[in-house]
């Protein structure tokens, strides 16, 4: 009898393979005070290097597969096995409390993991799955257990388990792990992001496909509906097999749009623009036809790294991604990082609340010396390709007046030195604060664009954390609030004359599509990936079709209310 798990779609597409079970090694450990602290303290040492040589080629490997961005990751690992206030804590539990070399590493890395867990934010929660990632290994090499490789897969399966960490998925070979189902995990874990940047069909936080499902039972992952099947019957394998092939077929239509024009059927153009975090990403954005970068996200350049990155490396990086994309506009984000995103190297305070704490513009503001370092890296880029640069997190129109002021000053600077930069250099903001988007008239009349980042102004808005599980039902982008907050914010650009883009996960949702070309919106940033598919919608939706809807979804009472009525009229 065929067994159905629901859990949530994190890579598109359906696999359909043998079940591999991914199976932990027994890490338990005898919990004894030493004799010996020093000997310890060398069998620590020892699992440190050997764990460090382990990551350092999986850091080559995944940056020869996947590119800088992913890479990133475990650069960030490697420098958790280097941070002395991880390690030194460890070893003077071993010379004090006399623990042997496991206990005392599963201590203290369990003290740092709750710690990082209990933050109650998407960032941190990761910080404290690569602290457990890395803990594993260094574990493992102190009581002598052989780690699972996953590369020795040789045989097309469905990878089955509890979690999949970085490392793991790092090491997968997408010609025989067709598919992969976990018990636990989100759309937005750095496994997720990386099975979608494979093109590997994942379901993650399924409750229990490891306690479902026997090694060598026939399994389906359905990344498209978020379902795993196991043991399918006849009927149900023939059925998933079309769904394959229509989804192969509708991959093949969709590539046809590459190099079209994204316009509705009745010929009103709009911009279908990429988010990328480093020029790596570039090509993804080519490949899947995109129209420009409509939201360069440049803390990758400032994380897993013990230092502030230098001027010319910044001006390299943003050079390189608007020579590459020539004509097309490339938006570039500054610095958006702070107290839930940490650079140890800037010693932040902590915060009770990161999210709406010293983040972003604040502490680029406060800190004005590193700001100004990156606005000159951009000015110097400018001169190469159609650079905009767009202030994040700003909440008052004297925020985005004092990044304004300083990016004048170093343009002034650069220009009295003889160096060239952009003379019509577009400077816009991103709307991702409430009380930015019901100023939105008097932004509109100072800055050059808007950029509606929906994830946080939709948190904001119905104050609920997106990551917090419980109160996750109010992530509700459809909901008439968050349309009426994004019809402000059009609406005061179009009036002065500017234009607005939108750069959250709505704007490549294929629900929120249709109301957002009713609502007028002029540019879409969305994962490289969604582009042809939003592409294909539009071709198939009229402007005024989308406008008589969006008026509509304007007045209605619920988000449910608005997704059905957009269901029955274009899905």
């Amino acid at each position: 009898m065929a067994k159905k798990l629901t859990g949530i779609a994190a890579s598109s597409g359906i696999a359909i393979a043998k079940a591999f079970r991914m199976e932990v090694p027994d890490l338990s450990f005898d919990d004894s005070q030493t004799d010996d602290p020093d000997q310890e303290i060398v069998k620590l040492d020892q699992a440190l290097a050997t764990s460090t040589e382990e990551l350092e080629a999986i850091r080559e490997k995944t940056l020869n597969d996947l590119g800088e961005e992913h890479a990133e990751i475990f650069s960030a690992h490697l420098l958790v096995l280097r941070d002395p206030e991880l390690i030194d804590p460890i070893k003077q539990k071993i010379s004090d409390d006399r623990s042997n070399a496991a206990k005392a590493l599963s201590e203290v890395t369990d003290m740092f993991v709750s710690m990082f867990e209990s933050m109650d934010n998407e960032y941190m929660q990761e910080r404290a799955a690569d602290i457990r990632d890395v803990s594993k290994r260094v574990l493992a090499h102190i009581l002598g257990k052989p780690i699972v490789s996953l590369a020795e897969i040789q045989e097309e399966v469905i990878l089955l388990a509890d979690d999949l960490t970085p490392s793991d998925t790092a090491q997968l070979n997408k010609a025989f792990v067709l598919g992969f189902a976990t018990d636990i995990g989100g759309r937005t874990s750095h496994s997720a992001i990386m099975a979608r940047s494979m093109e590997i069909p994942a379901v993650v936080g399924t409750k229990s496909i490891t306690e479902s499902a026997e090694a060598g039972q026939t399994v389906i992952v359905d990344g498209l509906d978020g379902e795993v099947i196991v043991d399918p019957s006849d009927d149900e394998l023939a059925a998933y097999r079309k769904k394959q092939e229509d989804f192969e077929a509708q991959k093949k239509e969709w590539a046809k749009l590459k190099n079209e024009p994204s316009v509705t059927k009745d010929g009103v153009q709009v911009e279908l623009v990429a988010n990328i975090g480093t020029p790596d990403d570039l090509e993804g954005v080519k490949n899947n036809g995109g129209e420009g970068v409509g939201l360069y996200r440049t803390e990758f350049l400032y994380m897993g790294r013990d230092e502030l990155p230098t001027e010319e490396e910044q001006f390299e990086a943003y050079k390189k991604v608007v020579e590459e994309m020539g004509e097309h506009p490339v938006v570039i984000r500054t610095l958006d990082i702070g107290g839930d995103k940490e650079l140890p190297y800037l010693d932040l305070p902590k915060e009770m609340n990161p999210f709406l704490g010293f983040r972003a513009i604040r502490l680029c503001l406060e800190k004005d010396d590193m700001f100004r370092v990156q606005l000159r890296a951009l000015l110097r880029a400018s001169a190469f390709g159609n650079l905009k640069i767009m202030f994040p997190m700003i909440a008052t129109l004297e925020e985005f007046r004092q990044g304004k002021a300083m990016l004048e000053e170093e343009k002034a600077k650069l220009v009295a030195d003889g160096v060239q930069v952009s003379d019509d250099l577009e400077v816009g903001i991103m709307v991702e604060i409430p009380s930015t988007a019901v100023m939105a008239p008097q932004f509109a009349k100072e800055v050059d664009f808007f950029s509606i980042g929906t994830n946080d102004l939709i948190q904001y808005t119905m104050a609920a954390d997106r990551m917090n599980e419980q109160v996750s039902y109010l992530y509700q982008p459809y909901n008439p609030a968050i349309l009426n907050l994004v019809k402000m914010v059009i609406d005061a650009s179009h009036k002065e004359g500017k234009w607005t883009g939108m750069c959250g996960e709505m704007a490549g949702d294929e629900v929120a599509i249709p109301l957002l070309v009713g609502l007028g919106l002029d540019e879409f940033s969305m994962s490289a990936t969604s582009i042809l598919p939003a592409r294909s919608q539009l071709s198939k939706l009229t402007k005024e079709q989308a406008k008589q809807t969006a008026e509509e979804a304007l007045q209605m009472n619920t988000s449910e209310e608005v997704k059905a009525l957009v269901t029955e009229r274009f899905l």
